[in-house]
């Protein structure tokens, strides 16, 4: 266990280094994301309801493990799903057209 904070100014660096530490994963996430556009057919793969829902039941048990609130953890995976599907539909747009003008007339 962390040991407790003994100012507003050690929380707040504590939480800095943890938000660092998270765009990091978050960086790393997008990677594999646009990765995964590629082996994806159409949008509807991209958008793969089932597969959200998942997720977040997974995201949710590891929540009730760790002692995070479940409710938090679903509301910040859902943004962040829908913000990487967002990435993930233009990137495999781009890749669509390029597969496209990659094709003989």
């Amino acid at each position: 266990m962390d040991v407790p904070c003994t100012s507003i100014e050690e929380v707040r660096q504590r939480i800095d280094s943890i938000d660092r530490e998270v765009v990091a994963l978050l960086a790393k996430r997008g990677d594999l994301v646009t990765q995964a556009a590629a082996f994806k057919k159409t949008t509807a793969d991209v958008r793969a309801p089932n597969r959200v829902e998942q997720v977040i039941a997974k995201v949710r048990a590891m929540a009730s493990e760790t002692g995070a609130s479940p409710e938090v953890v679903e509301q910040v995976y859902r943004a962040m799903i829908a913000a990487f599907i967002d990435e993930e539909l233009k990137t495999h747009a781009a890749l669509a057209g390029q597969v496209e003008m990659a094709r003989p007339l």
